[in-house]
């Protein structure tokens, strides 16, 4: 019943709050269709389309872990900066001829969206993992198909090809979530989701989410892989 009235609510206007005691009083039966049946994430959708909007999925992480996503993630994400840059300058080698953009990119007058993007896409290759293997970037006026991509951040960037315009979360072949903003706000978003559709990690990407989980979210933190306790040990330091 009270999903069914969630349904109706969500097509009215300037309704967030009534969305959000709905949401509240029906997070135990979403929980259960999630860890029972597994559902896929356009069936859910259908099914729940109040969760999918940036609010309701800060609410319903919060609802699973008590932490605030948002604030948590980006908090870690720019206190960690610093010590982050400290580390790509000492890198040599191939990484460290890889990283050299991203240093150049960080010491330029960039808005803080730009900045955040950089040290994202700089961190997944110093974990020896790629981009591209959670960023799809493209124009404006040439967006990627979706129906190939499993989980992936859509980032759409403009004429210049530099500033994105938008992002997008890409789930099972679908936009799922348009209008993220910035690519550090999909990524704080892709992990709301992920906590609320209990979905799983990609495997290319394992080191890259161990470290949005643990480091950035402190979900788990006490168990780390070598490669992640090595990265928090110097961050630290």
């Amino acid at each position: 019943m009270e999903r069914e009235e969630l349904l109706n609510e969500v097509k009215k206007k300037n309704n967030h709050k009534v969305i959000q005691e709905k949401m509240t009083k029906t997070f135990s039966y979403r929980r259960l269709e999630v860890v029972t049946g597994s559902p896929a994430a356009g069936d859910f959708k259908e099914r729940w389309p109040a969760l999918f909007c940036e609010a309701e999925i800060k609410a319903e992480f919060g609802r699973i872990t008590t932490i605030s996503l948002e604030q948590s993630f980006m908090y870690k994400l720019d206190h960690y900066t610093p010590k982050r840059i400290a580390l790509m300058k000492v890198k040599g080698g191939v990484l460290g001829t890889k990283l050299r953009p991203f240093l150049e990119k960080l010491s330029q007058n960039q808005s803080i969206d730009m900045r955040r993007d950089s040290v994202i896409r700089s961190l997944i290759l110093y974990l020896g993992e790629k981009q591209q293997d959670l960023f799809e970037d493209c124009l404006e006026d040439s967006r990627s198909d979706a129906t190939e991509h499993v989980l992936k951040i859509l980032v759409v960037h403009g004429a210049n090809e530099e500033d994105p315009v938008d992002a997008a979360l890409l789930l099972e072949g679908r936009e799922i979530m348009p209008g993220c903003g910035s690519t550090a706000k999909a990524c704080t978003l892709l992990m709301g989701l992920i906590y609320a559709l209990n979905l799983a990690y990609p495997p290319t990407l394992r080191y890259t989410f161990e470290v949005f989980q643990k480091l950035f979210l402190g979900l788990d933190g006490i168990k780390l892989t070598p490669k992640v306790q090595a990265l928090n040990v110097n961050l630290l330091s």
